[in-house]
């Protein structure tokens, strides 16, 4: 990973000042105060090159205006049977926190199957739950612990993982391309738990390398094969 230095923050600071207005104002959202550690953020995703840390910012801003991310939170998936079927075929929810005050993200991600409704409706729920976490949950563990934390833990169990999870991967590269691109280095350390056989076996060949495109080598913590129960509380009622 590059060093980041004060100097090419500035550079970067300084070249983001020159956004149009509509790009400024989506930007405020996505800092929420702490732009410093949000260019850092992009600046990491690019090896410290400025250039390329900017058009990734820039094109991440147009796309939440073009897609209206801003205002995801506001819209709900409807109908509401809809929005169920969605919540129990994409297991993810909250656990608490880590002692130095990091969300912890548990995804079921073996037994989530994604076949109750279309792939833009998953896309649409996974961004909301980016938003969430962004607006609503890193805000709150900065002021519970008095300091800024702008990542979060992801505990991926693997419980009831199957090949046929792999019928699903056209859904699974676009959420993967969405948070390498609008919401890089969100992600302190995934510790993949109850990981099967077969995962191993994928892993090794790659098949679900191509998929973890913000897995990093630094960032992934633990894979434990190890009877774990991990408890889902749900982000939205």
């Amino acid at each position: 990973m590059a060093f980041i230095t004060e100097e090419i923050i500035k550079q970067l600071q300084t070249q983001m000042e020159k956004i149009d207005e509509p790009l400024k104002i989506t930007f405020q959202n996505v800092h929420n105060g702490y732009q410093r550690e949000n260019l850092v953020r992009f600046l990491k995703a690019r090896d410290g090159n400025v250039s390329n840390a900017q058009k990734m910012l820039i094109d991440c801003l147009n796309w939440r205006v073009q897609n209206e991310i801003d205002d995801i939170l506001t819209k709900p998936i409807t109908p509401t049977d809809v929005y169920r079927a969605i919540r129990n075929s994409q297991l993810v929810g909250t656990s608490g926190n880590t002692k130095e005050g990091l969300p912890v993200i548990a995804i079921g991600a073996g037994l989530s199957t994604f076949d109750n409704a279309s792939i833009n409706y998953y896309v649409q729920s996974h961004i909301q739950m980016n938003e969430y976490r962004d607006r609503v949950m890193l805000p709150r563990a900065t002021k519970k612990y008095g300091r800024y934390i702008g990542t979060c833990v992801k505990i991926l169990d693997m419980t009831g993982l199957r090949l046929s999870a792999l019928n699903q991967i056209k859904l699974l590269s676009a959420i993967s391309t969405i948070d390498d691109l609008n919401y890089p280095e969100k992600t302190e350390t995934y510790y993949i738990v109850n990981a099967p056989y077969i995962f191993s076996s994928c892993w090794k060949v790659g098949i679900l390398r191509s998929l973890a495109l913000t897995f990093t080598i630094y960032s992934i913590g633990q894979i434990l094969q190890c009877s774990c129960t991990v408890q889902f509380k749900c982000i939205f009622k």
